[in-house]
């Protein structure tokens, strides 16, 4: 399959994580052109870190004009938006279903209404609600993962578009596009 270059910007919608999905996905932003612009990072109610590093990521961007909005926590090109979390660590999967289903109200609606061009997600379960909207709503989807998790299981079933950054993924799932390392 053939991705075919774009001359507009990219409006991008980041399902960030927490603990490792955010630093990894913070290592995937930092290598992508302005060209992903306007972009909307998706962070669930209770991840203060992924915040913290989504604003530190931006103020590095476009320092000068970042200072002038600090205290908005939002700027032109980006913004965060928030939705209940999936599923907790440690939770049980049966509760999840029902905390899932939560965020998939929430969601739903939002993803409506930013009507990403793309939407970029490593795995964590916040994806999930959001991906399930993307395809209800047709938008195009692409999941970037190491391994995959069940999150990772669920969207390559899913998904429009779905890539990997290692030869034996794409071996093993081959709707998978390998696109070699990202970052």
């Amino acid at each position: 399959m053939e991705i075919q270059p774009r001359s507009k910007p990219v409006k991008t919608l980041i399902v960030m994580g927490s603990g490792g999905h955010t630093s990894e996905m913070i290592r995937l932003m930092s290598g992508l052109s302005d060209m992903y612009n306007p972009r909307m990072y998706l962070i669930a109610d209770t991840d203060k870190m992924s915040e913290e590093k989504v604003v530190e990521f931006e103020s590095k961007q476009k320092p000068e004009i970042f200072k002038e909005e600090a205290a908005e926590k939002q700027h032109k090109d980006y913004e965060i938006l928030r939705i209940p979390r999936s599923r907790e660590v440690k939770q049980t999967y049966v509760s999840s279903v029902l905390t899932t289903l939560y965020a998939f109200k929430a969601t739903l609606p939002l993803v409506h209404d930013v009507k990403p061009d793309l939407i970029l997600c490593n795995g964590p379960g916040t994806c999930v609600p959001v991906c399930i909207a993307a395809v209800l709503l047709k938008a195009k989807s692409v999941c970037r993962v190491k391994t995959l998790s069940l999150s990772g299981l669920i969207m390559y079933r899913l998904a429009d578009h779905f890539m990997v950054q290692w030869q034996k993924l794409q071996d093993a799932y081959p709707k998978a596009v390998f696109l070699g390392r990202l970052v």
